[in-house]
């Protein structure tokens, strides 16, 4: 393991912000993960895991920390029974390249998560999810290196405690445990999410379709409606979706008939942020390089020199916006470091 100083970091996170982190290194081992822990602590310094850098809005020139790159490597099948496949992947592994490479292998499962940037052990962390799908839902096991045991520890999926956009490696007492890799359950009998109207429409004419025919689908539906963050510096969607109750909901729908909303039980409402940023006027809208998108008002872009701060000011002023407008306030999705 080998640590470096004042790395640039513009090439690992996809809002293209221009931040130096103090320290760096890549891990490539269970070994490498250990040695940079011990070398944080022995320099008294805070470690900072960083993935595809696709969730992520560093909003100082300097990250006062050690830079953990993830680059744990691997794909492997490790076992089956009569109705599932297990294959384990390193927390390294890119998202997309994973969910394509396990399709050409014949596993079906991850397909409606095409095409969402960053690796696999982050897709975990945050729970990632997209067209009526969650990688919760088809995780089996995550391997994580616990710095109080100094052990390599599995985590059953149960144990984990997946919500939308959330798990337990969020929480305090939990953020010090380091993905090292997830095993994914795959079912043997597939059978296509087509929940969402879009996804339905792009697989229209096809006989039967296959996992490949919906990751196509999700790949050419989010390629319409989301920049590719090689051309235009972007962190996907910026908020999640907030739920409210059922009295606020009614009182939201009194006023605006045309609120867009989802049930998700329990007398609650997921509403869609997209929609209230665009009804605040501000889909498209631009401060300088700080900016919405002009396709999708839920993601915040920067087109081309915007500081971490300033795209973070933008944030803060969207929602703002949207507080005042309907009352509703929106939580980032990205970490904010």
């Amino acid at each position: 393991m080998q640590v470096q100083e004042l790395v640039d970091l513009k090439p690992f996170n996809t809002m293209a912000v221009a931040a130096k982190a103090r320290y760096f290194t890549t891990i490539k081992t269970e070994t490498d993960v250990r040695e940079a822990l011990a070398w944080a602590k022995a320099h008294d310094v805070k470690t900072f895991v960083l993935g595809g850098g696709a969730n992520l809005l560093m909003t100082t020139e300097v990250v006062d920390r050690l830079v953990m790159r993830m680059a744990i490597s691997g794909l492997e099948v490790v076992g089956e029974t009569e109705v599932a496949t297990y294959v384990k992947v390193g927390a390294g592994e890119d998202w997309h390249t994973t969910v394509d490479r396990l399709i050409s292998m014949g596993y079906g499962g991850l397909e409606n998560l095409a095409l969402i940037p960053g690796t696999v052990g982050a897709s975990v962390v945050q729970n990632i999810g997209a067209y009526g799908a969650e990688v919760a839902q088809r995780v089996k096991e995550i391997e994580v290196y616990n710095p109080a045991t100094q052990e390599i520890e599995a985590m059953r999926a149960e144990e984990c405690d997946f919500a939308y956009r959330h798990s337990i490696f969020k929480d305090d007492g939990y953020a010090d445990l380091v993905v090292v890799s997830v095993t994914f359950e795959l079912p043997k009998v597939w059978t296509p999410n087509l929940s969402y109207k879009e996804l339905t429409h792009q697989v229209e004419g096809l006989e039967a379709v296959t996992p490949r025919d919906v990751f196509n689908a999700v790949v050419a539906v989010r390629s319409r409606k989301l920049p590719d963050p090689k051309d235009l510096g972007s962190a996907g969607s910026f908020f999640k979706n907030p739920v409210v109750d059922h009295d606020q909901f009614l009182a939201l729908l009194e006023k605006f008939p045309s609120i867009v909303h989802y049930d998700v039980g329990g007398g609650y409402q997921k509403l869609a942020a997209g929609w209230m940023i665009d009804q605040a006027g501000l889909k498209g809208y631009r401060i300088g390089d700080a900016g919405t998108y002009e396709k999708q008002a839920l993601v915040l872009v920067n087109h081309g020199q915007a500081s971490g701060q300033e795209l973070w000011q933008f944030a803060q002023m969207v929602q703002a916006k949207v507080l005042e407008k309907f009352g509703v306030a929106l939580e980032p999705e990205p970490v904010i470091l």
